[in-house]
C-alpha cells in the first residue's frame, strides 16, 4: 500500500509521525502527501482554531488527490475533539494520542462507512508509552520524546487538555532510545517534551532534566545533545554549568518568554514577570557567552494596549536574545483567554508581529556578524534546497549553515570558517587538510 503522512505542529508531533512511519514502512511504501496514495495519515495540531481548520483542509486535499483513499486523522485535534473530526467529510478513522496499535490496525482496515474512533482519556494516563524508533525519515537530527503532557494552565493554551498531566520516560528507557539512535548513526539528538523542564518530577525516585542530560553526556554515545523549549522557571544553574562544561551539550537554549509586559504575563497565567526573565537571561549569558538564545513571543494578546506593545518591543530589544519565534495571538476554543476582554483587531496584531519580527531579524544579524572570522563546527543535513541547490547544516550554537550540495556528505561535522556577511548570509570556507572549499552560510529560522 502507498501511504502518505503529513504533520502539523511541534517537534513532538514530528517525532510521533516518525514513529508511525518507522512502524509502517516495513510493509508499505511512503510517498509525498501531494502524491496519489491509498492511505493518507494526517497528524494534527490544535493549538489554535486555525490549526484545526488547516487539518480539515488537508483532509479535503487528500480526498481530491484520491477520492477512494482511506484518510486517518490523529494527533491533538483528534484527541481534543474527535466527534468534530469524525464529521469532516472524507475522514475514515480518528485516532487519539498514544494509541499506536489502534492506528496501525486502522491503516490495515477497510472503512465501514461511518468513521471509526479510538480515543482514550488522557487525564487518566500516568505513564508515557515508549514507542521508540531508530529512524526519523527526513531528519538528520533525531528528536527524542522524553516527556509528555503539562501541569501548567496558561490561559491561551489547550495542550494540557490534549495531552494530559506531565509525565516522564524513565532514565533507563531514555538511555535505551539514545543507544538505538546512536547505533543507527545519528550524531545529534534533540530532547523534546511538552513541558521539558518538568522532566522527572513524576518518577519514583524523582529526578530532573539536568540529571538526565548529565547521564547522556557522560555516556558518550553521541557527539551532540540539544534541548528543545524550556519554561523560564526551569533553567537551573546546574543545567547551565553542565552546558558550559560539556562539549557534547549544544550551547543553545530556547526559553519561552511569551510576552514582554508583566501585566500581560499575569493575564496569560505565566509564573514569572519581566524582571525575573531579564535576570535569568543575564545569568545564562554570563555562563554561556556564545550560546544561541531564542524565545517564543505572542503579540496582540487580549487587552494588550499600544503602550504595552511598545514597552514589550523595547524590553525584547534590551535582552541578549538572538532570535524570536513571533506569533500573533490566535483564539482557541476551550481556553480561558477566549473570554478575556478587549481582543486586539487582526490588522493591529499583524502590524505588531511584523515589527517584532523585524527586531528579531536585526538581532539575528548582529549575532551572526559577531562570528565573522571564527571557525564553527557544522553538522551537514540531508536536505537540499531546491532553489539554490545548497545543503543545510547547523553549528553547535544553532547557526544554520548552507553548503553547496556536493560540498560534503550528510550527517558529518565539518569546520566552516566564516569570512563575510552578504544579503542575509554568512560566507565562509570549509576547512580541510587538503584544500579549502568555498561555501555559503546563513543564520535563519
Amino acid at each position: 500500500m502507498r501511504i502518505a503522512i503529513t504533520t502539523l505542529g511541534c517537534k513532538i508531533n514530528q517525532y510521533d509521525s516518525a514513529v508511525i512511519q518507522s512502524r509502517l514502512e516495513k510493509k508499505h511504501a511512503f510517498v509525498g502527501f501531494d502524491e496519489v496514495a491509498e492511505c493518507y495519515v494526517i497528524n494534527t495540531c490544535t493549538v489554535t482554531d486555525r490549526a484545526d481548520w488547516e487539518a480539515r483542509q488537508l483532509v479535503r486535499r487528500a480526498k481530491r488527490r484520491n477520492p477512494s483513499a482511506k484518510v486517518l486523522v490523529t494527533g491533538c485535534y483528534a484527541q481534543v475533539n474527535s466527534p468534530e473530526v469524525a464529521e469532516v467529510p472524507g475522514v475514515d478513522f480518528v485516532v487519539g494520542l498514544n494509541r499506536l496499535d489502534d492506528l496501525l490496525r486502522f491503516v490495515e482496515s477497510v472503512p465501514t462507512g461511518a468513521p471509526q474512533i479510538a480515543v482514550s482519556d488522557v487525564k487518566r494516563e500516568r505513564g508515557v508509552p515508549v514507542l521508540g524508533t531508530s529512524a526519523l525519515p527526513g531528519h538528520t537530527r533525531a528528536f527524542l520524546k522524553i516527556q509528555e503532557g503539562c501541569n501548567y494552565s496558561c490561559t491561551y493554551c489547550i495542550i494540557p487538555t490534549a495531552r494530559g498531566l506531565s509525565r516522564s520516560v524513565t532514565p533507563s528507557e531514555v538511555m535505551e532510545q539514545v543507544r538505538r539512535l546512536a547505533g543507527a548513526g545519528y550524531k545529534e539528538i534533540v530532547l523534546t517534551g511538552i513541558h521539558l523542564g518538568g522532566y522527572g518530577q513524576d518518577l519514583s525516585p524523582k529526578t530532573d532534566l539536568a540529571a538526565l542530560v548529565e547521564m547522556i553526556a557522560d555516556n558518550g554515545l553521541i557527539s551532540r545533545l540539544r534541548l528543545s523549549s524550556l519554561d523560564p522557571r526551569e533553567v537551573p544553574d546546574r543545567l547551565l554549568d553542565l552546558i558550559a562544561a560539556a562539549k557534547t551539550i549544544c550551547p543553545h537554549l530556547h526559553i519561552c518568554a511569551q510576552a514582554g509586559d508583566s501585566e500581560i504575563l499575569k493575564q496569560m497565567r505565566r509564573n514569572y514577570d519581566t524582571a525575573y526573565y531579564r535576570d535569568l537571561l543575564a545569568r545564562v549569558r554570563t555562563r554561556l557567552p556564545e550560546a544561541a538564545l531564542g524565545s517564543d513571543i505572542i503579540v496582540g494578546f487580549p487587552g494588550e494596549s499600544d503602550a504595552q506593545f511598545e514597552n514589550s518591543l523595547e524590553y525584547f530589544n534590551s535582552l541578549p536574545l538572538t532570535y524570536f519565534h513571533v506569533f500573533p495571538y490566535s483564539s482557541r476554543r476551550g481556553t480561558a483567554a477566549v473570554s478575556l476582554a478587549n481582543h486586539v483587531a487582526g490588522p493591529v496584531k499583524k502590524a505588531r508581529a511584523q515589527r517584532m519580527r523585524a527586531l528579531g531579524a536585526r538581532k539575528k544579524s548582529e549575532f551572526c556578524s559577531s562570528f565573522l572570522g571564527r571557525r564553527v563546527s557544522v553538522l551537514v543535513e540531508e536536505r537540499v534546497d531546491g532553489a539554490s541547490g545548497f545543503r543545510r547544516g547547523f553549528s553547535r550554537n544553532y547557526l544554520p549553515v548552507i553548503l553547496p550540495a556536493g560540498a560534503d556528505s550528510p550527517n558529518r561535522e565539518v569546520d566552516v570558517e566564516l569570512n563575510g556577511w552578504r544579503e542575509g548570509w554568512l560566507t565562509g570556507v570549509i576547512c580541510r587538510r587538503d584544500a579549502d572549499l568555498p561555501v555559503l552560510a546563513a543564520f535563519s529560522q
